[in-house]
């Protein structure tokens, strides 16, 4: 039985063991096989990170990376993986209403797996108007080989270098057909930052031996009940490192429309019950700067309740993280832990464990449609003195607040140590400008 240890502690024992930051250094390269990634801990647990902040802490700090590149083998080194994916708040436009037909097994306000955001997409105009190619017919996913191919792949301070793939797997969501191309889908129903491009490019080289028409590679996000398409290509079929963004587009499935008098009601309708003074409160004050990934972590919990490990495998980052995203739902009244037991494959046994759900207030939340629900999350920001008086202020004088002045406002209600301020400022200042970018997007005509 494999010992249970976290993954960066069985990585800090591999690199150990097998000098792997010397032979990388030494090389450029180092190739390790499941069985010695095994002797610490399950490889399917050590090998895949589909965001670079889920990296364990020993392959961040190094800036080392690991491919598949067999059933039973990797290689590891200082490879350029990941593809950064556009600011939501800073991109958003616009939107297009789509129409979903009315199944009574499909309940729009309760989209929680990928499984289910990828049958609503199917169902749905959304493809059909994101693609502009006529219908589309799924024909084929989950897992399989990807075939023998090799790629060039980018590092951070050297030259490419080649790699060999024989037969890896991987993994594709949906895949469809229409008149004119082949598509492949990879969906999230959570925010990150970035992506592992492996997502796409296994998938697109081993589908390019199999199919005459063109691919076209999908990245779909489902979150906050919107949806988020990107399509990417690669420039060059052999140079994983080619990938290149060629279009992005958002759909709603509900009203989106929210006016800046809409938000004004819910300002003067709300009375602040905390200043968030540290000394009087038992709430750490906020720092998580994407709000879209707290929406995300409420829509997950509203079928599961999950201990704080599994939020940071479900969101993709690190423990302390998933810390900082509970205490900015425990903040709003969203969140509350309790005693729970839960089950350990890797020892087959119960053990005690602390359980993150929602509270009544969350619950509430999460069960409303789209506009109700960013009004009501507003609503729980503005019953925090700072953000009630920050939201007049940018409301009359139509700019953001410096976060030198958020400091000093942050100073004057003693909500955190002097050494937070300016680290916490920050989340102050995100959680603003998601409130206001609101207003300004406009929903387009239903398709």
């Amino acid at each position: 039985m494999t010992k249970k240890i976290s993954a960066n502690d069985a990585w800090e024992k591999l690199f150990d063991k097998y000098n792997i930051q010397e032979e990388i250094n030494k090389k450029g390269f180092f190739n390790i096989s499941a069985s010695q990634i095994k002797e610490f801990k399950e490889p399917r647990l050590m090998a895949k990170w589909d965001s670079s902040e889920s990296l364990p802490s020993i392959l961040k700090h190094n800036k080392i990376n690991i491919l598949p590149t067999s059933r039973g083998s990797y290689v590891m080194g200082k490879f350029n993986l990941y593809e950064d994916i556009p600011d939501w708040v800073d991109n958003v436009k616009e939107m297009q209403k789509v129409y979903v037909p009315e199944f009574e097994s499909v309940d729009i306000k309760n989209i929680t797996s990928e499984s289910n955001a990828i049958n609503v997409l199917l169902i749905s105009s959304i493809l059909e108007n994101f693609l502009e190619e006529g219908e589309n017919y799924t024909t084929f996913n989950g897992r399989m080989g990807t075939g023998v191919f090799d790629f060039s792949v980018d590092r951070k301070s050297d030259s490419p270098l080649k790699i060999n793939v024989n037969c890896a797997q991987c993994e594709i969501d949906a895949g469809l057909e229409n008149d004119r191309s082949v598509i492949i889908i990879e969906a999230k129903n959570v925010v990150h930052p970035d992506f592992h491009i492996r997502q796409l490019y296994y998938p697109y080289r081993l589908w390019q031996t199999r199919v005459q028409k063109p691919i076209r590679l999908i990245f779909s996000i489902y979150t906050n009940q919107i949806y988020r398409l990107l399509e990417y290509r690669f420039t060059n079929p052999n140079n994983y490192s080619s990938i290149e963004l060629v279009r992005e587009k958002y759909y709603t499935l509900q009203d989106i429309n929210i006016t800046n008098e809409e938000l004004l009601k819910v300002w003067r309708s709300t009375k602040v019950k905390t200043y968030d003074n540290q000394d009087k409160v038992d709430v750490p004050f906020i720092q998580a700067n994407d709000f879209e990934r707290v929406i995300s972590l409420i829509e997950n919990l509203q079928n599961n309740d999950l201990t704080l490990e599994q939020i940071a495998d479900l969101m993709q980052f690190d423990i302390r993280q998933s810390g900082y995203y509970f205490n900015a739902g425990k903040y709003l009244g969203l969140f509350e832990k309790y005693n729970a037991e839960d089950y350990d494959d890797d020892t087959a046994k119960y053990y005690k464990a602390k359980k993150v759900r929602l509270t009544k207030q969350g619950k509430k939340t999460a069960e409303k449609n789209y506009k109700p629900r960013q009004l009501e999350l507003v609503k729980l920001m503005l019953e925090h003195k700072i953000f009630h008086e920050l939201f007049w202020d940018t409301y009359t004088t139509g700019v953001l607040p410096s976060l030198h002045d958020i400091q000093n406002l942050m100073r004057k209600y003693n909500v955190c140590n002097e050494g937070q301020v300016s680290r916490r400022s920050g989340t102050v200042y995100s959680w603003l400008k998601w409130i206001f970018k609101l207003s300004e997007i406009e929903e387009v005509e239903e398709v």
